[in-house]
């Protein structure tokens, strides 16, 4: 007699009907993914008024999915037919899902868990909406402490693709997969993560969060240029303080607080203003005035209060600039060049050699040629702008009559200064000198010229012509005229100035770079891996590249390079830089340029 297989056992978890607890913003988004993936839902809610805004929605929603022909009107009927709303728990009982999404206190999700014990079956799954609180403790509280877990959707939950899949040491392992399961049939990207406040994304973000919300408390900069810096420097889809100002200010300080007791990195040690704020009832959107001021409570329109800046930014009259000069042949020197050629002024480009200068012309044809090929410019633009650009025999030569000096050599503060001193005796009285340092001192460079009131910090970010973000420097010592001068061709360059004082980092990279160190010891401590986090942050933070990705782009050196630089100005024991960093490093594992890094890369 043949044999055969026998048919897998039906898993003990099946998952059909599912119970939302808690119909607030992210409630109302995880009822609308379920429904429309053809899962029974009850919406349950104490509040009546959010039954009826959380059926509205899904009414708007799913009439726009028609509109747009992406549901039928018979679908969109038998999605609604779906979602009914009750007031009582009592609701559940015959769910196979629960996923309670209500307020991020312990103690009312403790209650609703006790009584959701008393009521649901016992192979019922119970999921926590949390991303800061224990979920074992909530298991260690239930009566059956194998079928609690953690799922944490993104808002808005309908268009976030990441869900973290978290689970306790008493979860079961057939719950988890079930629920991963079920994540990915909703056309979601499942991540599964140890139970820790934070999880994977949040555990990065909310650091990240929070460091720009201190450095505005510091008034180290406005709360524009924080926020455009991180928009325009790096790609996010939002700066931090209206992120902070979506989420909700009181939620970003729950979680802080949560996360602060279980690292005790005072990275993560909430700032003050983040209490103020919450005391004071403004909690960001919800509340019509955070961070920003909005037209109304719930609204995303931000409108003029007191500390939006004048139009023209108030910064006064200038220096008049019709010719620049620009040291360095590297990438960023000759990127740097071109922007400004191609912004109608003459520059002068000055290498160690002629040789080099003339290379870094030609480097810039090549980039020009591209935009031409693409249809972004004309042949004759093409001309004109190389008509602009003249190769110097030297710097001595060449700088003697430039109204703006711009220096773009290598990243070493000797260097730097020794060419600031040369500069100082070349340039004309009354010639702007910038310096397009990332992470060294500007102050160092002007103390190295007899005219410090003249010295600024310009800082392009790579490649120079498609990055719309200049960081725009000013030391104790730089003069009014001098700072209203690289605003005014920051806009005739069509580049975004965001203003700064002269202390490591500026905004971005002191931003950025504490994120990726701890990208870097969430990997160390074995809590997710590589591709854990690079997709948790790219589908849940709306990041254009992961952490990891970033690194061996930029390069690992130079990233060790600036959290030196930044351990070593803010005395912050979070700031030291990971040890798998500096090993990798040592090692020679740069990233992209050497074919391996934090991954491997195929040698060109």
């Amino acid at each position: 007699m043949d044999r055969q297989s026998t048919p897998p056992s039906p898993s003990p978890f099946a998952i059909q009907t599912v119970a939302v607890v808690g119909l607030g913003t992210m409630g109302t988004g995880i009822a609308e993914v379920l429904t429309r993936a053809g899962h029974e839902v009850i919406g349950i809610d104490v509040s009546e008024a959010a039954a009826r805004s959380c059926v509205a929605a899904l009414e708007a929603s799913t009439a726009r999915a028609v509109s747009r022909e992406r549901l039928t009107e018979q679908e969109r009927q038998d999605v609604l037919s779906r979602f009914r709303t009750f007031a009582d728990l009592q609701a559940a009982a015959h769910a196979d899902l629960v996923i309670e999404v209500v307020p991020e206190s312990y103690e009312l999700k403790q209650q609703v868990f006790a009584a959701l014990d008393a009521i649901v079956r016992p192979d019922t799954i119970l999921a926590t909406g949390t991303n800061a609180l224990s979920v074992t403790r909530l298991a260690a509280e239930s009566q059956r402490p194998e079928r609690v877990l953690g799922l944490h959707f993104f808002n808005p939950a309908p268009a976030m693709k990441l869900v973290e899949v978290v689970s306790s040491v008493l979860t079961a392992p057939p719950a988890v997969e079930a629920v991963t399961a079920l994540a990915r049939a909703l056309g979601k990207e499942p991540v599964t993560a140890g139970d820790r406040p934070g999880f994977v994304a949040d555990g990065l973000l909310f650091g990240y969060l929070n460091q720009a919300a201190a450095m505005y408390e510091a008034k180290y900069a406005s709360r524009e240029d924080i926020d455009a810096a991180m928009r325009l420097g790096c790609g996010l889809p939002m700066g931090p303080l209206a992120l902070l100002d979506l989420i909700g200010v009181d939620t970003a300080r729950t979680v802080l607080e949560a996360m602060y007791a279980a690292s005790g990195d005072r990275l993560h040690a909430p700032a003050p203003v983040l209490g103020h704020l919450a005391e004071a009832g403004l909690t960001g959107r919800k509340a019509g005035r955070g961070f920003y001021s909005y037209e109304a409570p719930g609204s995303a329109e931000v409108v003029r209060d007191a500390q939006t800046p004048l139009e023209g930014g108030g910064t006064g009259a200038g220096r008049t600039i019709t010719s620049v000069g620009v040291a360095g042949s590297g990438t960023m020197a000759s990127g740097i060049a071109q922007v400004f050629a191609q912004g109608g002024y003459d520059v002068v480009l000055a290498a160690r050699t002629p040789e080099k200068a003339v290379a870094a012309k030609a480097a810039i044809g090549k980039s020009l040629a591209r935009m031409v090929d693409r249809g972004r410019m004309t042949p004759e633009a093409r001309e004109e702008v190389l008509a602009r650009i003249s190769p110097a025999e030297s710097l001595e030569e060449g700088f003697g009559g430039v109204d703006l000096a711009v220096e773009a050599v290598a990243e070493d503060l000797e260097v730097k200064q020794m060419l600031f001193g040369r500069l100082d005796k070349v340039c004309k009285p009354g010639a702007v000198l910038a310096t397009t340092t990332s992470s060294l001192p500007v102050i160092a460079c002007a103390r190295a010229t007899s005219r410090p009131q003249d010295v600024i910090g310009m800082h392009f970010f790579n490649p120079a012509p498609a990055m719309k973000l200049v960081e725009v420097v000013r030391t104790v010592l730089t003069a009014d005229d001098v700072h209203a001068t690289v605003r005014e061709v920051c806009a005739k360059i069509r580049k975004h100035p965001v203003d700064c004082g002269d202390r490591a980092g500026f905004i971005v990279n002191a931003l950025l770079f504490p994120y990726l160190n701890n990208a870097i010891k969430m990997v160390e401590e074995h809590y997710a891996s590589l591709d854990e986090i690079d997709a948790a942050m790219k589908l849940g933070g709306g990041y254009p590249m992961g952490p990891f990705e970033l690194l061996d782009v930029v390069g690992l050196d130079v990233s060790l390079a600036i959290e030196k630089v930044l351990h070593k100005e803010f005395r912050d024991p979070g700031l030291a830089p990971s040890p798998l960093l500096e090993h990798l490093v040592a090692a020679g594992c740069l990233g992209r340029k050497t074919g391996r890094g934090f991954r491997e890369y195929a040698r060109k």
